[in-house]
């Protein structure tokens, strides 16, 4: 797949092949092209060669950045709209068991503006978590968030999996993706590495990454 924006190309012959029921890390520097091969992956974006094969639905959850946190409306009508699409999907998940996988039932009457940036994260993934869909895209989900709020997230990315659910996490944590991540792939525009962890590692050894630093540090 490749996509140019204003005469550049961005993302180049990138060509992805994820496994059902996994949970893949997306790591690259700023700039990479990591949220819009997301973008592309979930049809928001109709790259200028290639194609996405998928024989199911695919959910994209934003960076919290692109969400207006101001909107007047409670934690549980915001992850209410990730039903809409679905409603009468047969598998949904209620608000009610969305909101206890992300541990935010309690706060189910909040008002967004009231949220911590790692209690807006929780209520992202539980809206996304809604739309019960085979593949899910998440952008930057563990990002600028304290490490208890990180591990959660993770351990619930996980249980998707578990679930048969195949998980696709932007990141530009390079040693989160080695320790918790079964697979993982490398991008800077195109792909520079991909497999498990270990794979990656030793194909990177003698790498040094435009994240700033070596890839195996």
């Amino acid at each position: 797949m490749c996509f140019s924006y204003e005469g550049r190309q961005t993302i180049q012959d990138v060509n992805l092949d994820l496994k059902a029921g996994t949970l893949t890390a997306l790591v690259g520097p700023n700039g990479a092209g990591k949220s819009t091969l997301l973008h592309l992956l979930q049809g928001r974006l109709s790259g200028t060669k290639g194609h996405v094969d998928c024989q199911c639905e695919i959910a994209l959850m934003p960076q919290r950045a692109a969400i207006d946190w101001s909107f007047p409306i409670t934690v549980k009508q915001m992850v209410k709209l990730g039903q809409s699409c679905r409603a009468n999907h047969a598998n949904i998940l209620s608000i009610d068991e969305a909101l206890e996988r992300v541990g935010m039932v309690e706060m189910a009457s909040r008002r967004l503006s009231r949220l911590s940036g790692g209690q807006q994260q929780r209520v992202l993934l539980a809206r996304a978590l809604m739309q019960q869909t085979g593949v899910l895209l998440l952008d930057e989900p563990c990002s600028a968030i304290d490490p208890p709020t990180r591990e959660h997230l993770l351990t619930v990315m996980r249980q998707q999996a578990k679930e048969g659910q195949t998980l696709l996490v932007s990141s530009h944590d390079w040693g989160r993706a080695l320790d918790s991540y079964d697979q993982v792939i490398v991008l800077d525009q195109r792909v520079l590495a991909s497999g498990t962890p270990q794979q990656v590692r030793e194909k990177l050894t003698d790498l040094t990454c435009t994240m700033g630093s070596t890839c195996c540090d």
